[in-house]
């Protein structure tokens, strides 16, 4: 904003804090006396069809509240638009109907105040529903202009950072926020549903130690205990412990936080749905999930075939299941089926191809480094990527009849990683073997490896039946089905710098 644009807004700022100071003077400034009885969407869809004959029989007082986005004002008459959380409503003044008194201040109200109204329902020449005003309140005065109306609020950053006024003044993204609510609100009744039977819980949210996933965890202090905490990567190794404790159905819509990098996809605090299930393997899980996503897409966008960032996805077919090794060599064919798992050949081809990699790296990790940096970003209609090298899966269950690699997969969709899922690890000396392994890695200089959670042993030592576990990202999931082009999109109030 320019130095000029700087001046003009304060000049602006002043002169509404002087009406504000008038409006002191003659009483309660900010009335909270008035319920409105319906929204403008409620009205538009009430009164559809109708002309303004048939709305002349309508007798009832109409109640509305909402922001002043416009004015018009000519001469005798005015029309203002009126927003509430529905949306817009026409609002027709005249001097006679409202009082000459009360007209005249309304001619100095600005776009941007709270107003009140009561009236009849009409139409406009231009066949518009609008209410005729016959009682007109101030109720909030708005002392910063809103931007201005051709431009808008486009600067991105001042977008996330005031996103009070950007969902204010953009109304997409007000409908972003509704579908987000909507999404969560699906994924609790479908887990509940009398056939699924899941319960919902909620776990810590501060850590003794930090678990359940591979990542560099925040440190915050207890003073009265005097001990450093950590908030939670994931809510995995509690959740389990209730299913030891026979909650054999449990889900917690959670908030992580990991200190990672800031980018379109990640953010240092995030959303994920965490659920874990009895007597279930990965297979269980992949057909549930197939199930969960079939159904947001109809209930959220009413297609189960739509675009994203322009790319068309199809949720109508059964989701892709392919085993990491199959699509690494599809993605490098100069492998062998024995080069699969030879380290060392993995190392050079790594190499070769440019991708960061450690020469005392397993084969599960190389293979893995070569997952990513090749294959992920390709996987565009919804494929499950399964049979996870063990060496990057600790908390998973090794698979009976090909031990290096796990009961694992991953959901991917649009080239980016949804869901991550596996049957569960149940064998406590097999869990404390690759606790222990995770340990070396971190005194090896590893910032994101776990750390050994004996209590987690001991529950285990108690023994959990066979289970099955999954996390699916919850942001990534809306910006999927609300057409986001970045993380922050999705979330009402995203990590920003401090302003300065």
């Amino acid at each position: 904003m320019t130095d000029d644009n700087y001046d003009d807004e304060n000049r602006l700022i002043a002169e509404r804090r002087k009406k504000l100071d008038a409006l002191r003077l003659e009483g309660n400034a900010y009335p909270n006396d008035f319920r409105p009885n319906v929204l403008a969407a409620e009205l538009h869809e009430r009164f559809t069809g109708q002309d303004n004959e048939q709305l002349q029989q309508v007798e009832e007082a109409f109640d509305v509240a909402g922001r002043m986005m416009a004015k018009r004002v000519m001469g005798k008459a005015a029309f203002v638009r009126l927003q509430d959380r529905s949306g817009d409503i026409q609002l027709f003044l005249q001097r006679d109907a409202i009082g000459a008194e009360l007209y005249q201040a309304f001619k100095h109200w600005d776009v941007g105040d709270i107003v009140a109204a009561r009236g009849s329902v009409f139409r406009t020449k231009t066949d518009e529903l609008s209410i005729r005003v016959a009682e007109l309140r101030l109720l909030t005065k708005s002392l910063r202009p809103l931007p201005e109306k051709f431009h808008g609020l486009t600067d991105t950053e001042t977008r996330y950072r005031q996103r009070y006024v950007d969902l204010t003044v953009n109304r997409e993204v007000h409908d972003t926020f509704i579908k987000r609510s909507r999404i969560i609100r699906f994924i609790r009744d479908f887990m509940e549903s009398p056939s699924r039977d899941f319960l919902e819980v909620e776990t810590p949210m501060m850590h003794a130690i930090p678990g359940g996933a591979v990542a560099r965890p925040f440190i915050t202090h207890h003073n009265a205990l005097d001990c450093d905490l950590y908030l939670r990567v994931a809510p995995e190794l509690h959740l389990k412990r209730l299913i030891v404790g026979g909650l054999e159905r449990v889900y917690e819509i959670n908030r992580n936080f990991r200190n990672e990098g800031v980018s379109t996809r990640h953010n240092p605090e995030f959303t994920m749905l965490e659920f874990y299930w009895a007597y279930a393997d990965y297979h269980d899980l992949m057909d549930l999930t197939e199930d969960m996503f079939r159904g947001l897409a109809q209930h959220v966008l009413g297609q189960l075939q739509f675009e994203y960032q322009g790319v068309a996805l199809d949720f109508s077919q059964p989701f892709r299941r392919l085993q990491m090794a199959d699509a690494v060599q599809q993605a490098f064919p100069e492998l062998s089926d024995s080069d699969m798992k030879d380290a060392g050949r993995l190392f050079q081809i790594a190499r070769a191809h440019g991708i960061h990699a450690d020469e005392k790296w397993g084969w599960g990790r190389l293979l893995m480094e070569l997952f990513e940096a090749k294959v992920e970003e390709n996987l565009i209609q919804p494929t499950f990527i399964t049979q996870h090298p063990t060496e990057v899966s600790p908390l998973s269950r090794r698979n009976d009849d090909h031990p290096e690699v796990t009961d694992r997969f991953e959901l991917f969709i649009a080239g980016r990683e949804i869901a991550n899922g596996f049957s569960e690890l149940n064998d406590p000396e097999d869990q404390a073997e690759r606790f222990h392994a995770q340990v070396a890695e971190k005194e090896a200089g590893d910032n994101e490896a776990m750390h050994f959670d004996a209590d987690y042993i001991r529950a285990l030592e108690y023994g959990m039946p066979p289970t099955a576990g999954e996390g699916i990202g919850i942001d990534r999931l809306v910006m999927l089905l609300t057409d986001a082009a970045s993380i922050r999109d999705v979330l009402l109030f995203p990590y920003l710098k401090p302003e300065i």
